[in-house]
């Protein structure tokens, strides 16, 4: 920096992890990894210029400077990103390690600067954020410090600082979306919501992916099968409400914890909620690893009588040969290929061979996301006969939600007028 305030020329900084470098750990041991950390290290220091600098940050983090650049900050930026593209393409080759073929790609941030008018640490950072969007991205690329990254940065970790508060504060809700059976209200799922004191009703498309970078997800979804639980109980006892059943969404986080199990026995045990009334909503995503683990973990739940629906069928890579083992009560027809079930001859076929797969295996199957009369019958007459959607109601709050059934059960038959 010192020497870029006398001569006018811009130099750069860039923050390079490896991406993937635990695999290799995990599978090679950690004296592989110290050797390919050895053949990384001279990879970088044959791709820059003897003045440049090539530091080990930690782990697999490294540090470059780069000096001399042009006194032009565009110039400079096209220089960093010459020299950022011969980094990833010599990084990209094979590594032999002892008799280990091994291949490693890496995320770059980069950070131009002249003399001191970026603090020392705030250069560093600014990689750093640029190689985490990288990272985010996919990796094997390179990303340059922007100040909207910057931005975003401070915003999410506000978010956070806020989440962990909302959880201490118990500022989350429960809402309730109705599940239709034969014009029948058969169950709800239930869906999270958060008041915030000062932003107000946060979308969980906001906070749910904070809360499961976070960790913070474990908590929250505690305290969401606890409280469905309770509501459980408090149901059992009402003679409208004692028939329906609770959807709860469970993140691959959650389920893939050692006790698992344990905790949602626990959780019955204490709210006496009824476990046949019960309903653990999964995705396609989390039977892409351990999928012998999920398969163990359901047939013990399903030996206590809980139920289980596989969510936002057909838009993952589920295996037919697994779904056939697993112990499932119900596929979802998610609400993707609803949408254009009239108009989209695609969707009308995925659909279609959700129901007849369902019915082949001896699932029920529900549609969610349906919106409009037509789209109902469409999936009724394809065979489908149980819906969730705005044609039937929004997710509502508790007192909203019973007061629904409660209508509902007063005029059998009807769509429910003015509930949604």
């Amino acid at each position: 920096m010192t020497a870029s305030s006398r001569d006018g020329r811009y130099g750069a900084v860039l923050h390079l992890d490896l991406d993937n470098f635990k695999m290799l750990n995990d599978t090679l041991g950690h004296d592989m990894g110290d050797l390919l950390l050895q053949r990384v290290a001279e990879r970088l220091t044959a791709s820059v210029r003897a003045e440049d600098t090539v530091s080990r940050l930690g782990a697999d983090e490294f540090v470059l400077i780069l000096t001399n650049l042009s006194p032009v900050k565009n110039d400079a930026a096209t220089q960093t990103e010459l020299v950022c593209e011969k980094i990833v393409a010599a990084l990209n080759q094979n590594y032999l390690l002892e008799s280990n073929v091994y291949n490693v790609t890496s995320s770059i941030g980069a950070s131009v600067f002249v003399g001191h008018q970026t603090e020392l640490e705030t250069a560093l950072k600014q990689a750093d954020l640029a190689m985490g969007r990288s990272k985010k991205d996919g990796g094997n690329a390179v990303r340059f410090f922007d100040p909207d990254m910057e931005v975003s940065v401070v915003k999410r970790a506000a978010l956070e600082k806020d989440l962990r508060e909302a959880i201490r504060k118990k500022q989350f809700t429960l809402h309730y979306q109705p599940q239709v059976t034969r014009n029948q209200i058969t169950g709800t799922e239930v869906l999270l919501r958060w008041q915030h004191p000062q932003r107000g009703l946060v979308s969980p498309a906001e906070f749910i992916p904070l809360a499961e970078e976070t960790g913070l997800i474990l908590p929250l979804g505690h305290w969401v099968l606890e409280t469905a639980c309770l509501q459980l109980a408090a149901w059992a006892i009402r003679p409208e409400m004692a028939h329906l059943t609770i959807a709860v969404n469970v993140s691959a986080h959650q389920f893939h914890q050692a006790d698992f199990v344990d905790q949602v026995i626990a959780v019955l045990n204490t709210t006496r909620a009824n476990p046949q009334r019960l309903k653990i909503e999964l995705t396609e995503s989390m039977l892409v690893a351990n999928v012998e683990e999920v398969i163990t973990k359901m047939h013990t739940l399903k030996a206590e009588g809980v139920g289980f629906s596989l969510d936002d069928f057909g838009t993952g890579y589920s295996s037919l040969t697994y779904l056939k083992r697993l112990p499932l009560d119900q596929l979802k027809i998610d609400q993707s290929f609803v949408r254009e079930i009239q108009t989209n001859s695609n969707d009308a076929a995925i659909a279609r061979a959700v129901i007849t797969l369902a019915q082949s295996l001896g699932l029920g199957v529900i549609a969610e996301g349906v919106e409009t009369e037509a789209q109902r019958d469409f999936l009724a007459a394809s065979g489908c006969l149980a819906y969730q959607g705005y044609f039937f109601s929004r997710p509502l709050p508790l007192d909203n939600f019973e007061a629904y059934v409660q209508r509902a059960a007063l005029s059998p038959g009807s769509r429910f007028e003015g509930s949604s």
